[in-house]
């Protein structure tokens, strides 16, 4: 169907029927929305419910009576299955998805709870969102760019296809997957991320105030999603119990040995070695194992981040930082950006570092190392103070 007021065309045929308006569900009917494609929203909340109507996201199911012909269950993971097979019952001819990101749990109570309707039921998952949830944190463009697992054991072709083309509609990647070759495969790169994140920022509750104000981007990168939902978080991973587990029991084992490498170092006053001693010697008095352990454990680090994809996907491909002092100013980010366009130059990607105090931020910008040096002379000359690595 062709979209309204200059969208594009896209092959999803309403009324799609969103049920939860939180930060995914909201997202999804906002990109469908402004697709031209006609959207109900059901909630159990009536702010929630009211705030994702107020922002455009679609109409209230009560206030309509077409039939859905696709229902997307945009719930947490522990009430999913439930809510799944109540929408199968409910409109018999609509196909249903959910966007839980636990999949086996949730299929496997499906299949066993709705019988032959189980085959219009598929189980999605979009790798998306953000630490920040609800109706007011969403965004149409939420999904672009990003996969979108689709798990059609079990279900009808015709209706994976009809979520496999919905994801696209809302510039997704499909990527088909089992269920429980999913959950393992987040509970990797989401799951444990969200964990350690929060372990580490747990450590900053009882942190002075004095330590705090020294906090550069490395720590605020770290623990960007420690501010997600806890209560989110909780079912998501309770109902991937068994993966994360396994990578927990893994990640312990690499700490006993770093604990272990890095007490080695610790000198007790009085003993052999401790600083002062006269008969210290050199660095190679050093307990053994302490250095290792942690060069052991860095450069594993190093080599398992090297293998995250590139940002179209396939082998990472290297780029050249080039940093630059930003003002903490009205429109001076925006005028950089525009010096580097007038420059010719693509941004690979950016980051933007603050210091707590400070009037100026460091732009990280990576570009193609061709383009670097280049870029770098630019910019001094435009005033821009290029800081030199």
């Amino acid at each position: 169907m062709s979209g309204e007021h200059g969208a594009q065309p896209v092959s999803t045929k309403g009324p799609v029927l969103v049920v939860g308006t939180g930060l995914l569900g909201t997202s999804l009917a906002l990109a469908l929305t402004s697709a031209g494609v006609e959207v109900q929203l059901e909630d159990s909340s009536p702010t929630s419910l009211s705030l994702a109507r107020d922002m455009g996201a679609g109409r209230p199911r009560l206030e309509v009576d077409a039939e859905p012909r696709i229902v997307v269950v945009a719930t947490p993971p522990d009430v999913a299955a439930d809510v799944v097979v109540r929408q199968l019952a409910a409109h018999p001819r609509a196909v249903v998805t959910d966007v839980a990101s636990v999949k086996e749990q949730v299929a496997t109570e499906v299949r066993a709870r709705a019988d032959q309707a189980a085959r219009r039921y598929v189980g999605s998952h979009p790798m998306a969102g953000r630490e920040r949830s609800g109706a007011g944190s969403a965004d149409s463009d939420l999904f672009a760019g990003r996969p979108w697992v689709v798990v059609g054991e079990g279900a009808d072709p015709s209706a994976e296809l009809v979520v496999r083309s919905l994801a696209t509609d809302v510039g997704a990647t499909p990527v088909r997957m089992g269920a429980a070759e999913h959950d393992v495969a987040v509970a990797a790169v989401s799951h444990l991320p969200q964990l350690v994140s929060s372990l580490v920022a747990a450590r900053l509750e009882k942190a002075s105030d004095s330590a705090l104000a020294l906090a550069g981007q490395g720590l605020r990168d770290v623990t960007r999603v420690a501010a997600s939902d806890p209560r989110l978080w909780s079912a998501i991973i309770v109902g991937n119990a068994a993966p994360v587990a396994g990578l927990l029991r893994e990640l312990r084992e690499d700490l006993d040995l770093l604990l272990r490498g890095v007490e080695a170092a610790v000198f007790e006053p009085g003993s052999p070695g401790y600083p002062g001693d006269t008969g210290r010697g050199d660095a190679s008095t050093l307990a053994p194992g302490a250095v290792g352990a942690v060069s052991d454990l860095m450069t594993r680090g190093g080599r398992g981040r090297a293998r995250i994809p590139g940002k179209h996907g396939g082998a990472p491909r290297r780029y050249r930082e080039v940093q630059v002092l930003v003002p903490d100013s009205v429109g001076s980010l925006g005028r950089l950006f525009a010096d580097i366009g007038e420059v010719g130059v693509n941004i690979e990607d950016f980051a933007l570092e603050h210091s707590a105090g400070q009037s100026v931020g460091l732009a990280v910008v990576s570009v193609l190392p061709s383009a670097a040096q280049g870029l770098e002379e630019a910019l001094d000359q435009r005033g821009w103070r290029v800081v030199v690595t």
